[in-house]
Formats: C-alpha cells, sequence, structure tokens
C-alpha cells in the first residue's frame, strides 16, 4: 500500500480520481461514484445523530436516542398537535412501533403529552419539552452554527443539497419496494 496524500477527487498520475469508499467491490461500472456517495450518507448519518443526541445531552437531557430527538423536534415543529402516522410518514420511519415507543419514552419524561381527537391521538410538546428544545436550539447555535462558514454557510447551496437528498430518498425508497418484491 502506498502512503497516497492526495486531496480526495484528485486525479493521480493515470487521471484517475481517488475515491473515499467503504466498498469498493460496489463501486464498479457506469455508476461507481453512487459507492462513494452512499459512503459519504453513512457517515453523515452517523456524525448527524451522533450530534443531536450529544447536543440534546448539552442541552440537560442525556437519556434520548437520535430516534427521540428527531420524534421532539418533529413533534414540536409549527407548534400542531401531530398523529402517529403523520410523524411516521414525515420522518420517513416505516415502522409505526418504533416511533410509538419514542412517544411512549417521551411522554414518560414529560417532554411530550398525547391527547385524544376522535378516534386519533394528537401528540405535542409540553411546557417541559418546549423548554429542551429552545436549550437545544442554544448548543446548536453555540457548537454547530458558529462553525458553519465557506460554502457550508451559502444558503442556496444547502437547500440544493437537502433537495438533492429528498430526490436520493425516493430512490432508495423505489429500490427497496422493488427489491422487496423479488
Amino acid at each position: 500500500m502506498t502512503n497516497d496524500r492526495r486531496r480526495p477527487g484528485a486525479p493521480d498520475e493515470a487521471g484517475e480520481r481517488l475515491r473515499i469508499l467503504s466498498s469498493a467491490h460496489l463501486a464498479t461500472g457506469p455508476h461507481a461514484e453512487l459507492s462513494e456517495l452512499e459512503f459519504g450518507l453513512i457517515i453523515a448519518h452517523n456524525a448527524f445523530s451522533r450530534w443531536i443526541v450529544r447536543c440534546m445531552a448539552a442541552a440537560g437531557t442525556a437519556d434520548l436516542a437520535v430516534t427521540d430527538v428527531l420524534v421532539l423536534h418533529h413533534v414540536h415543529h409549527r407548534e400542531r398537535g401531530k398523529k402517529l402516522a403523520d410523524i411516521c410518514f414525515t420522518l420517513n420511519y416505516e415502522d409505526t412501533h418504533v416511533i410509538n415507543y419514542s412517544l411512549k419514552k417521551l411522554a414518560g419524561m414529560g417532554l411530550v403529552r398525547g391527547e385524544k381527537s376522535g378516534k386519533e391521538v394528537l401528540y405535542a410538546t409540553t411546557d417541559e419539552g418546549a423548554a429542551l428544545i429552545d436549550r437545544f436550539r442554544a448548543v446548536r447555535g453555540r457548537c454547530l452554527l458558529a462553525s458553519v462558514e465557506g460554502e457550508l454557510a451559502d444558503g442556496a447551496s444547502l437547500s440544493d443539497v437537502a433537495r438533492r437528498l429528498r430526490m436520493l430518498s425516493g430512490l432508495y425508497d423505489q429500490a427497496a419496494r422493488a427489491a422487496s418484491s423479488l
């Protein structure tokens, strides 16, 4: 193995780009770059998950898993009650029991409450849950937003990345449906 100090993505002497991968066996053929993107998704997902859990711990609640943090924030979104099915749909969770477990955990901690509305239960944050979200926002401002600069500070570029990620979500959802029918 050589001590290659090339910049990722820069071509070598033969004109080949250095690819940062975790599965080189998948990086062949006309869509080899997709494997590079998938590795980027893996490490970004893990870093984001670690970040939001640690940010929540710094905000004062260390007992939440990544799904709990996502659910808490979505339940608080626009300060309107949310149904279990809508939470699952928006966060793209297939298994409602995972979200239901999280809602029960958050309710047990006094961060959300469920209120019967006809046959449905609408979930909303409690005052304690809203205060925790405010503290999360403050920690996010100090630890994350203060570091956003350069290319990452361009709002239009970030919106474009978000749009492309949503497109990829559709691609992978369709591929999952196709794979489940094999």
